[in-house]
């Protein structure tokens, strides 16, 4: 039997809640090609910042729960109505996870600090005016500033702060809003990175990242330039678009 995740009919939804989509599918593929790895890994805590739907959180418990005993699920969304349509996907489900209405995990920072094994982020990714980022309702769960970045650039520190020293962190990105030099930033603060899942649609490039701490990224040789990384990522990038259109 293939692993189970959450049935789109069983998916709560409303009017001012991202649906799952393309990158919400292309997150999940990701973790599905990640299981046995997962498994492997045996967190014991699994988070997912800007939960939505509940779609992705749900998908992640029915594949490690009948694997994975014991793991304690959060799920936190800045939309209150967000966290109720959660809930309600969770239940229809049969899992469970404490869903949680906050900012980035404000006020879960100092409690959790160092104890999350894995962390998953669909994040505000789309390149819009400065303006539209964290107003209020379902435009929230799109509106990532310039580059499509700014809120992932927020991401990043309260992710590196809340993994543990084991931890995992996958996250969704578009390729317009430079991954490579995502990956760059992370690995300045001790982080390795590889590309779960590339996916072209008719509108969007996506890349869906994973992160891990590496200490042999800390003592890399000083010398290796920013120019080099970027390269080298674009050119895994490049390699697996061909390999899809072929």
């Amino acid at each position: 039997m293939p692993p189970r995740i959450a049935a789109i009919r069983l998916v709560s939804s409303h009017r001012e809640v991202y649906e799952p989509c393309d990158d919400s599918f292309a997150l999940v593929d990701a973790l599905l090609a990640d299981r046995t790895n997962l498994i492997e890994h045996n967190p014991k805590i699994c988070m997912e910042i800007g939960c939505g739907s509940g779609y992705v959180i749900t998908s992640l418990i029915l594949l490690l729960q009948n694997e994975v005993p014991g793991v304690h699920y959060l799920a936190i969304d800045t939309n209150p109505i967000a966290t109720r349509v959660t809930k309600e996907t969770l239940e229809a489900h049969g899992v469970n996870a404490d869903v949680i209405c906050a900012d980035l995990a404000t006020g879960l920072e100092k409690r959790l600090a160092g104890s999350v094994d894995v962390i998953v982020v669909n994040p505000p990714y789309v390149p819009t005016p400065e303006y539209e980022v964290g107003m209020e309702g379902i435009a929230s769960a799109w509106a990532g500033g310039e580059n499509g970045r700014t809120v992932i650039d927020k991401i990043l520190p309260v992710v590196d702060l809340l993994l543990s020293e084991k931890g995992w962190f996958y996250l969704v990105t578009l390729t317009s809003n430079f991954p490579a030099e995502i990956c760059l930033m992370m690995r300045k603060k001790g982080y390795a990175s590889r590309i779960v899942v590339q996916r072209s649609t008719e509108e969007e490039n996506l890349v869906i990242l994973k992160f891990w701490r590496d200490k042999d990224e800390e003592s890399q040789d000083k010398e290796t330039s920013s120019s080099s990384f970027v390269s080298q990522f674009s050119k895994s990038l490049s390699s697996l678009m061909e390999k899809q259109w072929r």
